[in-house]
């Protein structure tokens, strides 16, 4: 093959697609001729063909038309050769005619005759009876063009790959039974296409990955049994008992039918597919206590020395009741924290360890390393999903550098419990760590950078403990996600006392819906405030869900007059007025530099007051909401329980510095 694998991981684009194409050999036993080689073609390829050349703005209902009226186009209606190639065998085919409405090529066997199959018993004699019984046409998406380097058939090939993909990979049996008043294009092709590549390009977990092959697999079957109930309907004339049976089971299987349809589109949509569509860590069980009910030591060393074991021995291996301590040693942390059972700790000594696989942790242990953190390393090797996952009631990590490298997800994910993470080193590649929904975190004299998206992310529903680490160069330093807030609780936030510098954007940012009053003030107040929708194309965002829209607004002249809130007086005014002062009285004031750090603590402090205000003016709103929902549907006093959805927040002595964007900015959908 004359292309180049790299290819793969660029979503660039040529000019005119399908210009040149490669040769590339059938695989097999036969002496096949070369085939063209057009499975490489980049996303913008594609995506330009369906748009441009093909779909256009076709309905759901017009698809086949309008690819036989692109294949009349660019389709050479006979004279080459090509692979027809089944689940059961291949075999070289002529192309004397193409029955365009159909989309199919009317075939003869070549001569020579050339077949491979899985059964000998596959003779010229027997393909001959099978061609006569399809009447000699073939679908095209079943034929691989035979390569020609005088360039005549390039489009050819291009055209009946992107059929072949098209079928593959985009066109669904339901499909046709989308309105017609719907952009085919936008709604089913562009997302289903954006996805495919993302699975392409690893960007997409492994988990999700298979549910959504499993949710496809089952969204067939269902259609294909509520298909057969309705024909059965449809073709009996009598209103027979059965026959109301047949339409309350064919009402079940359509609910059943467009209840997978909905989940299959929450995955194609990037912007929801990790909110509402991922369920990866349900079902993963803890092993619990042994049936010994003994708690074991796991040491990891990576050389045992004598030394090494005699202070170990001294600081962690004599508890005051060591008669019964047992004590395994591991060659991997990987191994010793998939021996652990509840309860177990896991001591890894000084080292560099490198780990090819997942951390899934779903008992309560202890993972330390035995000394400071960059003594005892644990790095990443190979693609994955992400690095830690924390389903346990209580986990406790410390003393530990974690490095990740060619990841999907973060470096640390809290599905469920509570996760400690003290005097910790986290050298991130994708985001750093989430902490989702009822899961909660206690992040403790650690150290946090090189995340590409947030460094901490905080899911609606979630507990998250911040006590003097350190978060920078990242793109953002902390997420704040409270945009469930119709299903589950504010998240309850503690920061004190962090040093959140360097990130590409905000210090800390809150992701929340936008409310009519604040849409209407920020209109009003747009010439003052920094006002931005950030959004792809207007055909690319309409979809089931609705209009979807992120507006980022500047937090002093849209947010606080729209949540109520004064505004906070800014330390350059501090520092100026303090000048002014000091200029009016010089014998009083003290020196420039002192001065300085005056203003700068007093800016510091606004920073931490201003994220506290929006934050709990956000849970306010929230709880005047649920009030409101409540009093509608009758309930005059509401439990106290189910009022107490205010998001807790703490958030005193952090620092933020050199943050692209600022401190602290709202995003709104």
């Amino acid at each position: 093959s004359d292309w180049s694998a790299d290819s793969w991981s660029d979503y660039g684009s040529r000019d005119k697609p399908g210009t040149t194409l490669g040769r590339t050999v059938p695989d097999g036993n036969v002496l096949f001729p070369d085939i063209f080689h057009t499975n490489h073609l980049l996303f913008y390829e594609r995506f330009s063909a369906y748009q441009d050349y093909i779909l256009a703005d076709c309905k759901a209902s017009e698809v086949k038309r309008f690819i036989a009226e692109y294949l009349e186009k660019v389709l050479e209606p006979c004279g080459w050769q090509a692979i027809w190639r089944t689940n059961v065998f291949d075999v070289l085919v002529v192309v004397v005619d193409v029955n365009f409405p159909v989309l199919k090529a009317v075939v003869q066997l070549s001569e020579p005759f050339l077949c491979e199959s899985q059964d000998s018993s596959f003779t010229m004699e027997c393909m001959q009876e099978l061609l006569e019984l399809k009447e000699h046409q073939i679908l095209l998406q079943e034929l691989w063009v035979v390569y020609d380097d005088s360039g005549q058939f390039d489009q050819t090939a291009l055209a009946i790959e992107h059929v072949r993909f098209f079928y593959r990979y985009i066109w669904r049996t339901w499909d046709e039974e989308e309105e017609d008043e719907f952009d085919y294009f936008v709604r089913c092709v562009e997302p289903r296409l954006r996805l495919h590549y993302d699975i392409l390009e690893h960007r997409v977990p492994s988990g999700l990955v298979a549910d959504y092959q499993n949710l496809l697999s089952q969204c067939e079957e269902l259609y294909e049994k509520f298909l057969n109930v309705r024909n059965s309907i449809s073709s009996s004339d009598s209103d027979s008992e059965g026959e109301n049976v047949s339409m309350v089971e064919g009402l079940k299987l359509y609910d059943q039918v467009e209840h997978v349809k909905q989940r299959l589109k929450l995955i194609e949509n990037p912007l929801l597919r990790y909110v509402f569509g991922y369920q990866k860590y349900g079902s993963l069980q803890a092993k619990g206590l042994r049936s010994t009910g003994a708690k074991v030591i796991h040491v990891v060393p990576c050389i045992m020395k004598a030394n090494l074991l005699q202070l170990l021995t001294r600081d962690k291996l004599c508890p005051e009741s060591c008669e019964a301590l047992e004590i395994q040693f591991h060659r991997d942390p990987l191994a010793a924290v998939n021996a652990c059972y509840e309860g177990d700790t896991v001591i890894i000594c000084p080292g560099h360890y490198f780990v090819d696989g997942m951390f899934s942790i779903a008992d309560s242990i202890e993972l330390e390393g035995y000394g400071l953190p960059d003594d005892v390393v644990i790095e990443k090797q190979g693609k994955g999903d992400n690095f830690f996952d924390c389903t346990g009631a209580n986990i406790k990590i410390s003393n530990l550098k974690l490095v990740q490298h060619d990841a999907v997800e973060g470096i640390l994910n809290v599905h469920h419990g509570k996760t400690t993470l003290e005097n910790c080193v986290l050298q991130c590649e994708t985001t750093g760590i989430t902490v989702r929904t009822s899961a909660e975190l206690l992040m403790r004299n650690s150290d946090l950078y090189g995340a590409k998206g947030a460094g901490v992310e905080i899911y609606p529903g979630s507990t998250c403990t911040l006590l003097h680490n350190g978060i920078h160069h990242c793109k953002e330093g902390i997420l704040v996600k409270n945009f469930l807030d119709e299903v589950y609780e504010a998240p309850r936030i503690t920061m004190v006392n962090n040093m959140i510098h360097n990130n590409e954007g905000y210090g800390v940012v809150l992701v929340r819906p936008a409310m009519p009053s604040e849409m209407k003030d920020a209109s009003a107040q747009g010439t003052k405030g920094t006002l931005l929708f950030l959004e792809e194309t207007p055909e690319t965002i309409k979809s089931d869900f609705g209009m979807m829209w992120l507006l980022c607004m500047t937090v002093d002249d849209i947010l606080f007059p729209a949540l109520g809130c004064t505004q906070p007086t800014q330390a350059g005014d501090e520092t100026a007025c303090a000048e002014g002062s000091r200029q009016e009285q010089p014998g009083c004031v003290t020196d420039e530099l002192e001065l300085y750090k005056r203003a700068e603590t007093s800016e510091q402090a606004e920073n931490n007051s201003e994220i506290a205000n929006v934050l709990g003016a956000t849970s306010a709103k929230k709880r005047q909401m649920h009030r409101k929902r409540l009093s509608e549907l009758g309930f005059t006093e509401a439990d106290d329980n189910l009022m107490s959805q205010e998001m807790f927040v703490s958030v005193d002595g952090n620092q933020f510095k050199w943050n692209g964007k600022g401190s602290f900015g709202v995003f709104f959908f």
